[in-house]
């Protein structure tokens, strides 16, 4: 009893502060306690970690107002306050890399941030000027990770950034794809062609990538970036009044985010998710998913199928 009663005011304190929290537009020190660190994984071969929870800017970075960016500094602000390091984005984004380049600039904050950006065009030149015009938006001098996105002219870039990475011009070369999409094609090039980072979606409703996609990416030594980790909101909706079951206090969840969140990174071939969220109180809840226990296996098989139930 006394451990459930421990749980139960832990959730309501957290819940708590974050609301506190969030009606201040104030970003917190820390979501758990101030001598937790966030869960870190290691690249493959080199030995740096990242934190599990990144920030993807789909959608959610693509503003056109003045308003929209001074909401979304607050939302920046707490992705570094807790612990977060890997932002994510792409040309295709709109005007994400330009917003993501001002607030970088408006919070003063440069490091630690691992920068990770994507070329989206056909033909090489075309493709140096779209990455050289991203590290202007961004005010970067060089992308931690630049990456082909969903495999478009992807021999050409590969060749690039190849040659980029030799010369110290990105640290990390990658490819991406997203919702099942050219999984076939993906497979292929991720055999026979030496990546350090490959990104594509996965969570708890869609685990196809374990049966093949994670096994090879383990396989051969590469980093693996998770997007669209809630559907777009699809998961959410499945659970909508639906309580969060009291197990979940087990791996130190209090929310369904968490619980999604959690379930993604505790795979041992994923290294990090990039959720996107314009939201402040979405990305503390984010961002506790990277703190504090993780399912292992046996909890993991259990929380499947019990979402696999509803």
């Amino acid at each position: 009893m006394k451990s459930i009663e421990y749980q139960l005011s832990r959730r309501c304190f957290v819940q708590s502060l974050a609301a506190v929290l969030a009606t201040l537009q104030l970003a917190p020190v820390r979501v758990w306690s101030a001598v937790n660190s966030p869960l870190r994984k290691e690249i493959p071969g080199t030995g740096e970690s990242l934190p599990v929870i990144g920030m993807g800017t789909s959608r959610t970075f693509d503003i056109d107002s003045r308003g929209q960016l001074d909401s979304l500094a607050p939302v920046m602000r707490a992705f570094f306050a807790n612990g977060g390091e890997l932002i994510d984005s792409s040309p295709m984004y709109g005007a994400a890399e330009q917003v993501i380049g001002e607030l970088l600039q408006r919070i003063g904050h440069r490091e630690p941030l691992f920068a990770a950006t994507k070329v989206w065009t056909d033909g090489a030149q075309a493709g140096v000027r779209q990455m050289e015009d991203s590290a202007r938006k961004w005010g970067v001098k060089r992308f931690d990770l630049m990456q082909i996105h969903n495999l478009v002219d992807w021999q050409t870039h590969l060749r690039t950034l190849k040659r980029w990475k030799a010369k110290g011009k990105v640290r990390y070369i990658g490819i991406t794809t997203s919702h099942g999409r050219d999984r076939r094609e993906l497979e292929t090039i991720l055999r026979t062609e030496k990546l350090d980072f490959v990104q594509f979606s996965y969570n708890i409703a869609d685990r196809s990538a374990e049966d093949r996609l994670l096994p090879i990416a383990a396989e051969r030594g590469m980093a693996v970036l998770i997007n669209r980790p809630y559907q777009r909101g699809g998961l959410f909706r499945t659970v909508k009044g639906k309580e969060l079951p009291e197990w979940a206090a087990e791996f130190d969840c209090v929310s369904w985010g968490q619980f999604f969140l959690k379930f993604i990174v505790s795979h041992p071939a994923v290294t990090c998710a990039i959720p996107a969220t314009a939201k402040l109180h979405h990305m503390q809840d984010n961002m506790a998913a990277g703190f504090g226990r993780q399912p292992d296996a046996a909890m993991r098989s259990r929380m499947a199928d019990y979402f696999a139930r509803m």
